[in-house]
């Protein structure tokens, strides 16, 4: 995980940060964290499958077709597909939470956006978050809620048995080879669905989820697409050591933890993204 530090008024006042202009800094994932509100528009343009995450199953986008690859990226940092996960939108800056589950900003130190003389302060004149501040605060933790919700969703498609493994296959040098560490829907599974289990599974709210990511897997076939033009262009590139997709860095769920801090930093206020 990358260095985490949290914003403060001590380390960053005076300090200024600047937006993002490339994507470069997703390059490496092959899946991104997706939550119940995004997925009608991410399913028109891109695959969504499900993986492992603390003991549960949670939606993705599928990005790649070998770990440490995001066929979605261009080599000059631009965005391929016609929509960007929201985990992707606040970049540089992550949520944290203290030992006493308090929420607070923080940002990624690596991530080369922080100047003394460039973009946007951290701090007003009087010590003051930055109104942006708080609205990124603000988008992190609904985004954390949301993530919460949808894995409860994801619980009950489970409980009843509606996900099976998803392997697939990519062309190597060596050969085809099988990528595991994806799950999927099983259409049968929800066929056989007695009527007061589906009258659950909708009262759960998990209808929109199963339609969506049905509807996504037709882009498996461009993902593969992306991936062959990229082998084509760049002489096939590094070859995966093996074929388990890497997820462990989705495990810590966006949020990171830090000890008792003193003052608090911000406060929160619940809004919309």
């Amino acid at each position: 995980m990358p260095n985490v530090q949290v914003i403060d008024r001590k380390r960053h006042t005076g300090k200024r940060w600047q937006r993002y202009t490339s994507y470069l800094h997703t390059a490496a994932d092959a899946v991104a964290h997706l939550v119940m509100p995004e997925l009608p528009r991410a399913c028109v343009a891109m695959p969504i499958g499900f993986v492992e995450v603390k003991g549960g199953l949670a939606p993705v986008a599928i990005q790649g077709l070998e770990p440490g690859r995001n066929e979605f990226v261009a080599a000059d940092g631009r965005w391929l597909a016609d929509y960007v996960p929201a985990a992707y939108r606040s970049y540089p800056f992550v949520l944290g939470t203290t030992e006493s589950g308090r929420p607070v900003l923080c940002m990624i130190e690596g991530s080369g956006l922080v100047s003394d003389t460039r973009g946007e302060p951290f701090f007003g004149e009087q010590g003051e978050p930055a109104p942006v501040m708080t609205q990124i605060l603000d988008f992190l933790i609904q985004m954390a809620g949301q993530r919460r919700v949808t894995q409860r969703v994801c619980k009950v498609l489970r409980e009843y048995g509606l996900f099976q493994p998803w392997p697939f296959t990519r062309s190597t040098e060596a050969g085809e080879e099988t990528i595991l560490g994806l799950h999927r829907i099983d259409t049968a599974a929800l066929g056989r669905l007695p009527p007061e289990a589906f009258e659950e599974i909708r009262r759960a709210g998990a209808l929109p989820m199963i339609y969506c990511h049905l509807l996504s897997m037709q882009h498996l076939a461009k993902l593969k697409r992306l991936s062959q033009d990229r082998a084509a262009t760049q002489g096939g590139g590094p070859s995966a050591v093996s074929g388990e997709l890497d997820l462990e860095f989705l495990n810590h769920d966006g949020t990171v933890g830090f000890g008792a801090l003193n003052p608090p930093l911000m406060q929160s206020r619940e809004v919309r993204p």
